[in-house]
């Protein structure tokens, strides 16, 4: 078993960090990606979050990939599992575990922007999947999936959790075509989706009663406050989640109580907010399978296997390189 953890990446994520930041602020309407919400205390909020009753994307997902994780491994006989987002791999476990069975896993690169949620899920994994290999990589998946090393074999790049549906349809399908672009034939895409429903009960998952996600929403300012010396008074600002039903996604917001000077030293920026002003944080689209399939095709990938709830809840579909 052996553990490499490539930390290379923590200087770039501070200057995207900060580009994000510059840019989203300075906008008429101003808005934060929701990948910065992914420090240690982050990614511990939204362990928390996944376990909330109202929250159903994690369980079901998980639910899914119990009941179909042999046949996933099976059908892409991968050695190397690479993840996306991949927090502690609470879910991944369960794939992890169907491939060690058939005896064809040899790696498993987490990639996350956390440093500390990598060197935590390196060092669980190697305790439990004796002759592992774990290749950690912190980073931003949007722009560093060029330092992965080379596969031992057929790839299966794994992006759980929704988290797809966090892109606005333009960027959604141009990362899905770099996502193509790294892809070897014999390789697969395992991606995790939520499905259109009931709007309550979709606004209810990310507007829980305990409030976990109004805080986790709250801690991208304790991140921008920490890493670039603003002066956000986090208090000051309030979660707001809705669904817009004529884009199909949820939104996430955090709106100011009352007005809000905000200092930001690294940038030299000084922000203003209005009362009532919103700043956005989180996009997460819902989708239909005929949506899905059209972004998978427009990336040059096709739909190979698609596994769902009993209440079409959730999907988690496996698509492979499309021949041409």
């Amino acid at each position: 078993m052996a553990v490499t953890v490539d930390s290379r990446l923590e200087a770039t994520h501070d200057r995207t960090l900060a580009e994000d930041v510059l840019d989203g602020l300075t906008r008429p309407f101003k808005e934060l990606p929701p990948k910065h919400f992914y420090d240690a205390y982050g990614s511990e909020l939204f362990e928390r979050i996944c376990e909330l009753p109202e929250y159903y994307p994690t369980r079901t997902e998980r639910a899914i990939l119990h009941a179909h994780a042999s046949a996933i491994a099976r059908q892409t006989a991968a050695a190397e599992v690479v993840e996306l987002g991949a927090g502690y791999a609470t879910k991944t476990r369960v794939l992890l575990d169907a491939l060690a069975a058939a005896a064809t896993l040899e790696r498993y690169t987490p990639v996350d922007v956390s440093e500390s949620t990598v060197h935590a899920c390196a060092e669980q994994l190697i305790d439990e999947y004796p002759g592992l290999h774990v290749h950690g990589l912190v980073g931003d998946f949007e722009r560093h999936l060029v330092h992965l090393p080379e596969p031992p074999g057929p790839r299966l790049i794994v992006f759980l959790g929704g988290t797809i549906g966090n892109f606005l349809p333009g960027a959604r399908r141009r990362f899905l075509r770099d996502l193509r672009g790294s892809m070897a034939p014999g390789d697969h895409l395992l991606l995790g989706t939520d499905l259109v429903k009931d709007p309550n009960v979709i606004e209810a998952a990310y507007d829980d009663a305990a409030g976990v996600t109004a805080e986790f929403n709250r801690n991208v300012l304790r991140v921008v406050n920490r890493e670039l010396g603003a002066d956000f008074d986090v208090d000051a600002f309030e979660h707001v989640a809705f669904f817009d039903p004529d884009h199909e996604w949820i939104e996430m917001r955090l709106r100011a109580r009352s007005r809000q000077t905000v200092r930001v030293d690294a940038l030299d920026l000084t922000v203003r907010f209005g009362r009532g002003e919103e700043l956005r944080t989180e996009i997460s689209a819902k989708f239909t399978a005929e949506r899905l399939e059209a972004d998978l095709r427009a990336a040059g990938l096709e739909l190979s296997g698609w596994f769902s709830d009993p209440d079409d809840l959730f999907a988690v579909t496996l698509s492979r390189p499309a021949v041409e």
